[in-house]
């Protein structure tokens, strides 16, 4: 025969009750806590990677801007050119009046 498991009382379901309430509350501010310590870290890491960066920024654009400038003398110099398709009108015409081309 097995021994019988009494039920917890009232008092110990209130204590269960309360302790679990007790870490819940815990635990959202650990992670509260967690989650802001992270994003200061970002943020300022993010920070000193902009700061350092600032110069090779500066220097890329200064760069595309001079390719840019070359490219524009280049078109400038070699003059437009435009590209598309023709049709000649007037072979349709003779061909349909029966003229020599």
């Amino acid at each position: 025969m097995q021994p019988r498991i009494e039920e917890p009382g009232p008092l110990a379901r209130l204590l269960a009750v309360l302790a679990g309430a007790v870490l819940l509350v815990l635990g959202f501010m650990f992670s509260v806590v967690i989650l802001a310590v992270v994003a200061v870290v970002l943020l300022v890491g993010g920070g000193w990677f902009w700061w350092k960066t600032r110069e090779l920024r500066r220097l890329v654009r200064e760069e595309a801007a001079r390719q840019q400038a070359c490219a524009e003398s280049a078109a400038a110099a070699e003059g437009t050119v435009i590209e598309g398709e023709a049709v000649v009108v007037e072979e349709v015409r003779r061909a349909r009046d029966g003229l020599p081309h």
